[in-house]
């Protein structure tokens, strides 16, 4: 029985018949790794969507989710865990509060220093969006068996090290 072909495998072949000096295989993982982001990109968003969440308030609201009671960050935490400029992120709290998804106290202890704090309907939506995003995700890899899943999730490990080091 022979492999089923995707839409890179097409690629690789006209690219193979036209470049045959090249390697190609950088391009069988990384070509795949880019649609199936894509695909990720979509169900993510649409679990966002369901949760009335945009992607960048998921990002904060689920730092402080998984800061564990009682949620809440400083606005310097909040940065190193979501990669943004102080600005953005000052432009993101200001706006989360607006919607009465976080609010922002007083550090008790620091006077001169703020907390932000996850408020009862911000963790309503987290969870919420949370639920749906595991449940998405586990669609699109429902053709994999939990060992390809594991030994998949170990590989992209080893190559993702070397970019976050």
């Amino acid at each position: 029985m022979t492999p089923a072909h995707d839409e890179v495998d097409r690629i690789l072949e006209a690219w193979t018949t036209e470049r045959p000096d090249l390697d190609f295989s950088p391009l069988e993982v990384l070509s795949r790794v880019d649609r199936l982001s894509r695909h990720l990109d979509r169900a993510r968003r649409e679990a966002f969507r369901r949760s009335d969440l945009e992607s960048w308030e998921w990002d904060v609201l689920s730092a402080l989710r998984r800061a564990g009671e009682p949620y809440r960050l400083s606005p310097k935490q909040l940065l190193q865990q979501t990669l943004v400029s102080s600005g953005t992120m000052t432009n993101r709290i200001d706006r989360l509060v607006g919607r009465r998804l976080v609010r922002r106290e007083g550090d008790p202890s620091d006077g001169r220093s703020v907390l932000v704090v996850l408020t009862d309907e911000g963790r309503t939506r987290v969870d919420a969006a949370i639920t749906r995003l595991v449940d998405a995700e586990a669609l699109l890899l429902d053709t994999l068996s939990r060992a390809d899943r594991d030994r998949l999730a170990g590989l992209l490990r080893k190559l993702s090290l070397g970019f976050d080091a």
